[in-house]
């Protein structure tokens, strides 16, 4: 697909999708939307074949992504929210969530609105020291969505969630760093290279394994500690025929870094 409004680059194993409408700090249209939507689902299902183990998320410019284009599809009068969010948000986050790679969002400048959720719908968060999250709702009369109502309390806990959407203040990385909503922020000069090394990392690593860690975690949400106990020893029994476990106990052996395929 020729992506018009996201870049997408691959290589040593990583996939950079990049937002790339910076004119605009990257706000989400549909045109946008869509190819999020088509290139991580694409990503999932068939990026084994360009060897591709992890996806990154991040944004052109100065911002990550400062949420829906409110000049896009007319006016305010015009504008179908819940048909929007049923048919192109929805999608969206949810190939996110379900993507079998290890999911990285660096987040390099400001993330307000939706383009907050979808940053924290990745299962790691990294954000430059200078970068904001902004439930920016209220500001014009809406609640949050993306994802925003399922996953802020389990990650923030319900009385900051309840604030944040409430007044809608700027979070700065460090007090999403404090309150849980992130794995890391770190200096504006090292931005770049860190979160570059956090996905060589994950992209040499026991990918398979990865798979599986991210599908118990989802489910804990909604299992009992027998249901999760059980899920547990399914996925793990399933970890343990794969020939990354083989290697890497080798490895741990030999005292070698392993060598991980993904399988």
């Amino acid at each position: 697909m020729d992506y018009q409004a996201i870049e997408l680059n691959v290589a040593d194993g990583v996939a950079v999708l990049t937002l790339n409408r910076p004119e605009k700090m990257n706000a989400l249209n549909a045109q946008m939307r869509a190819e999020i939507t088509h290139a991580v689902n694409d990503i999932a299902l068939h990026g084994h074949m360009q060897g591709i183990r992890v996806l990154v998320l991040t944004g052109a410019g100065a911002a990550f992504c400062s949420g829906q284009d409110l000049g896009d599809g007319g006016n305010a009068a015009n504008l179908d929210l819940e048909r929007t969010l049923r048919d192109e948000y929805t999608p969206m986050i949810r190939a996110i969530l379900d993507c079998p790679l290890p999911v990285i969002s660096a987040v390099n400048g400001a993330a307000a609105g939706a383009g907050a959720n979808l940053a924290l719908a990745a299962d790691v968060v990294i954000a430059t020291e200078s970068a904001v999250f902004i439930q920016a709702f209220a500001r014009i009369g809406l609640m949050p969505d993306a994802g925003g109502t399922y996953m802020l309390p389990r990650q923030m806990g319900m009385a900051k969630a309840m604030g944040a959407a409430l007044f809608a203040d700027k979070i700065s990385a460090k007090q999403a760093d404090d309150w849980g909503m992130i794995w890391e922020y770190v200096p504006d000069s090292d931005f770049a290279d860190h979160w570059k090394a956090r996905a060589a990392h994950l992209a040499n690593g026991p990918t398979a394994a990865y798979a599986r860690i991210k599908e118990a975690m989802r489910t804990t949400w909604t299992n009992n500690l027998d249901q999760q106990l059980a899920h547990e020893a399914k996925l793990q029994g399933a970890c343990g025929k794969t020939r990354d476990f083989q290697e890497g106990v080798v490895a741990f052996l030999e005292k070698r870094p392993a060598r991980y395929e993904g399988r």
